[in-house]
């Protein structure tokens, strides 16, 4: 599976969308700029917004440009606004929201990076030729100035719109120099618009792809969320590894591809992830609320995307020409944790997609359905709230082109499921607990609160897990024979 070449758009395309989304957004831009010009003021909406105004894809969410100073633009804001802030102050950004809409007015301004910092030094610009100059892709170079809603295009943004390609105002080299992480988002626009890097640019990211390393963890985990959440992480993915970025974001992704037997005794791992993570986004309908609108899950395609990771490190050749990869599923599951957390994610996170990369092979021990009850009370407790995601992630993990063992396999994953719904139906799988609280224990048993409490909850667990719901009179009973057994020693 790989990504559709998308066509190249006509310009006249191009602008009947522009002009039908600035009409939808004219009550709002059209009277900011009218503000700012009685207070002698430019104002442009400028960047993302223009690109998406032209692509039919605009939000809610608006960019503007001026020539004021941030206390100038707090000032036009505050009777005009529901809701202001001034966070990006440092940035010279102003945010504000009026009804649905939010926009962010920045001063017109330039920005570098030291060669070993990792935070753009800022200095306010005096014109909106100089400030388009600055941005990153000729795409989100292109304004649009109020109230007369006069297009700018310096730098040829509308072509490469319109042939779907990713260049520079200026040289990549400059650019890129200036702030590294528009090598990150060159790769993040790959995968958000189906977009291609142009040749020039391609070269600067593999020559400078090491330049990466000084922008902070944050900023590169935002981007990298941005881009597996994207409609074409395909595409995306293939950029980084291809330039050498992801040796440095991602390392685990390029290690995939791993050098194959002269045989070709194995799959190739790196293709096949990549094949899996599009497949988990096929399934994300099972995901969404009733009625609701399906959204891009990030932990369900990282967990596709890692799921493999472990198996450079556990790859063996046994006799025969048999290829191994014994365990893989918790080394990865180790290495997914590591990344993860060098990525600054958050806690949550980072248990739910370890989980997942340490349960994808879980399945595979079913064989034609001969777990026991237990084993699947087990599945579903281990995987706790991540099931559903387990369900997507071990489905889209058959990449095999044997249509027969794909449909044995769908046929037995579905048999699984079903008896996860009637045991659920039948049991609450979701929440199991032993048949006795903490508390009944104490009263039964006649103990304190303590380790012998513990124990005596694990044992009742372990019986629930093994033979199912008792009623309390069978679960005390139970619990009096294993304590009269002295089954607590060593426990």
């Amino acid at each position: 599976m790989s990504d559709p070449l998308l066509p190249p758009i006509m310009i006249s395309d191009v602008q009947a969308t522009m002009a039908t989304e600035l009409d939808r957004i004219g009550p709002v831009i059209d009277e900011l700029g009218a503000m700012f010009e009685s207070a002698g003021h430019e104002l442009a909406m400028v960047g993302g917004p223009v690109r998406d105004a032209m692509l039919g894809r605009l939000q809610v969410d608006l960019d503007f440009t001026t020539s004021a100073r941030p206390e100038q633009v707090e000032k036009l804001l505050r009777p005009w606004c529901d809701a202001m802030w001034d966070v990006g102050r440092a940035f010279g950004t102003i945010g504000a929201r009026r009804g649905e809409w939010q926009v962010e007015i920045t001063t017109y301004r330039s920005e570098k990076y030291d060669a070993s910092s990792r935070k753009p030094e800022v200095d306010y610009g005096d014109s909106l030729v100089g400030d388009l100059g600055r941005r990153d892709f000729t795409v989100n170079s292109m304004a649009l100035t109020l109230p007369g809603r006069t297009f700018e295009d310096p730098h040829g943004g509308l072509v490469d719109l319109a042939t779907r390609v990713l260049r520079t105002p200026g040289t990549p080299e400059d650019s890129f120099s200036d702030d590294p992480l528009r090598m990150m988002r060159a790769a993040r626009f790959v995968a958000q618009l189906g977009f291609e890097v142009a040749p020039e640019v391609r070269q600067a990211m593999t020559d400078m792809a090491e330049r990466i390393t000084i922008i902070s963890a944050e900023r590169v985990r935002d981007e990298i969320v941005k881009l597996i959440c994207a409609p074409y992480p395909r595409r995306g993915l293939i950029l980084l590894v291809e330039t050498g970025l992801a040796d440095h974001v991602l390392p685990e992704l390029p290690a995939l591809a791993l050098e194959r037997d002269e045989h070709h005794r194995h799959k190739d791992v790196y293709e096949h992830t990549l094949t899996v993570l599009e497949q988990s986004m096929e399934q994300e309908e099972r995901l969404a609320p009733a009625g609701a609108r399906v959204q891009p899950d990030f932990t369900s395609r990282f967990a596709a995307l890692m799921h493999d990771v472990g198996k450079p490190k556990t790859r063996r050749f046994e006799s025969g020409g048999l290829v191994t990869f014994h365990h893989h599923d918790v080394v990865g599951a180790k290495m997914t944790r590591k990344r993860m957390k060098a990525l600054r994610f958050s806690n949550d996170e980072i248990d739910a997609v370890s989980t997942l990369v340490e349960l994808h092979l879980r399945f595979h021990g079913y064989g034609d359905g001969e777990w026991t009850d237990s084993a699947v009370r087990r599945y579903v407790r281990d995987a706790g709230d991540q099931l559903t995601r387990l369900h997507i992630l071990t489905r889209a993990d058959c990449t095999t082109r044997n249509q027969r063992k794909a449909d044995r396999l769908r046929r037995v994953y579905d048999d699984l499921e079903a008896r996860i719904d009637r045991l659920s139906e039948e049991e609450e799988l979701a929440s199991i607990r032993p048949d006795l609280d903490g508390t009944q224990i104490m009263e039964i048993l006649d103990i304190p609160p303590g380790r012998e409490v513990g124990a005596a909850y694990k044992f009742l667990l372990e019986l629930r897990m093994e033979e199912g719901p008792k009623s309390e009179e069978d679960a005390k009973a139970a619990l009096l024979a294993w304590w009269s057994g002295g089954e607590t020693e060593g426990s």
